[in-house]
């Protein structure tokens, strides 16, 4: 029972999703091919384990286990041809932490990284990116992007559990 009504919110999201498309085909190609965008994370999703779990499930109205909605934080990943700044959260198992608290999650800018970008059979792009020059550590992100821009990001460490993040593209403001 529980698995079918995680199917059926899973199934009906997707369809609403698909119902109001973030942007067109065009503008999706266009600052994907630039390499000129936003990812904007609406939710992220740790990877499951006992003590995560604990931490969620004292969170107020929170189950245990699943996604954790961010709408309303500007937790983002700006990709621009020169440079790549993170600003995301981090919920999950870290095996080394910094000295500064406020330094906590996915914050960096790093100026020296790989980038891959494959389109897929149905229109979508996937990303990777691999930082170099990060002194702590360094990330693989990988970036599922669909034509109407959606998008999923997968961020990889070696000191940290993966995590998952759901969001969309956006263009870059002009300051």
């Amino acid at each position: 029972m529980k698995y079918t009504k995680l199917f059926l919110s899973l199934f009906f999201t997707v369809i609403i999703t698909q119902a109001f498309a973030q942007t067109d085909k065009e503008t999706t190609a266009k600052i994907v091919g630039n390499k000129n965008y936003v990812f904007v994370a609406n939710s992220a999703t740790p990877l499951a384990n006992n003590e995560v779990n604990q931490v969620l499930r004292s969170f107020p109205g929170a189950q245990g286990g699943g996604t954790i909605n961010l709408s309303g934080a500007q937790y983002d990943l700006v990709v621009k041809p020169d440079s790549l700044i993170a600003y995301l959260p981090y919920y999950g198992r870290s095996f080394s932490a910094p000295y500064n608290p406020s330094e906590g999650g996915i914050k960096f800018t790093s100026k020296d990284f790989t980038y891959k970008e494959t389109k897929n059979k149905k229109g979508g792009y996937t990303i990777n990116i691999r930082t170099n020059d990060l002194k702590i550590e360094n990330y693989q992100l990988v970036l599922n992007i669909s034509q109407n821009g959606y998008a999923t990001l997968m961020a990889y460490s070696n000191n940290k559990q993966t995590i998952n993040f759901n969001g969309y593209l956006d263009e870059v403001k002009k300051k």
